[in-house]
């Protein structure tokens, strides 16, 4: 059976008929599955993880590796397949904030000399959009598309600011976890206080909350409505936050603005 058949096979079900889950739901949640994971997993773990018959994940997992939405290693590990990166491509030509926001990053980088990074929320998490990292000896561990929980960033917590304090509070009480360093903080008042002082001030930093002596300082880029939709952030040693020259903060927030600018929202 095809996942062209299993989703044929739900929407077949009558009205007062225990619905199942279609096919078409089953494949969204094996991608997400892989997409939290950030890593390949075997069909055993992948139906384990979203509660699906084990029978299922393998027909499912077998018609997307035919169509390249997944891909089978050797060792029979499942991983996303290459025509979700041209999906992806597509996708990311035609958004006009991330197309404008990598513009400035690069030139925040050859201002800057550190590594530099556009940020966005996905749910209950910070994605790094975008990176741009040049032949520099300090290296970070975050990537693009590492996702970090929104307590543990700058970036995090400028991207929940705009929200009403109920809002935040209720984010931060959902998402909030304890991080590698143990230095992030938890309490969910103390974050959505904080990260409306920060939204208000444009600007967020956090010092080795997610990890040992890495910093981050970021501005946030918002929409007419007065949104954050992403952020702008310089990746550096922790001792290098204050310094003056270049001036760093200053750095970050004038390139947020140019963003905001180029887009029509100032």
């Amino acid at each position: 059976m095809s996942l062209d058949e299993v989703v044929q096979d739900a929407a077949a079900i009558g009205p007062g008929t225990r619905r199942r889950t279609s096919g078409m739901d089953r494949a969204l949640q094996i991608l997400d599955y892989l997409q939290a994971a950030t890593r390949p997993a075997t069909a055993y773990e992948i139906a384990r993880g979203v509660g699906a018959p084990l029978s299922t994940i393998y027909v499912i997992v077998d018609d997307l590796v035919s169509k390249n939405m997944l891909s089978r290693a050797p060792d029979g590990s499942i991983w996303l397949g290459h025509r979700l990166y041209h999906y992806g491509l597509s996708y990311a030509r035609n958004l006009d904030l991330l197309s404008v926001a990598v513009d400035e990053m690069r030139h925040l980088y050859q201002a800057s000399g550190e590594v530099v990074q556009v940020c966005g929320r996905d749910g209950n998490d910070m994605v790094v959009l975008a990176m741009e990292e040049g032949p520099v000896q300090f290296q970070v561990a975050a990537r693009i598309g590492t996702r970090s929980p929104l307590n543990w960033t700058a970036s995090g917590r400028l991207l929940v600011g705009h929200l009403t304090p109920e809002e935040r509070l209720a984010t931060f009480k959902a998402s909030a976890r304890p991080s590698p360093t143990g230095r992030a903080e938890t309490d969910p008042q103390v974050l959505a206080d904080s990260a409306g002082d920060a939204f208000r001030h444009k600007l967020s930093i956090q010092a080795g909350e997610s990890n040992f002596s890495v910093a981050c300082i970021a501005a946030p880029i918002i929409d007419r409505s007065g949104v954050c939709q992403a952020t702008m952030s310089i990746v550096v040693p922790e001792n290098k936050v204050n310094q003056k020259d270049p001036d760093l903060i200053e750095l970050v927030k004038e390139s947020a603005v140019r963003v905001e600018a180029r887009l029509g929202w100032l």
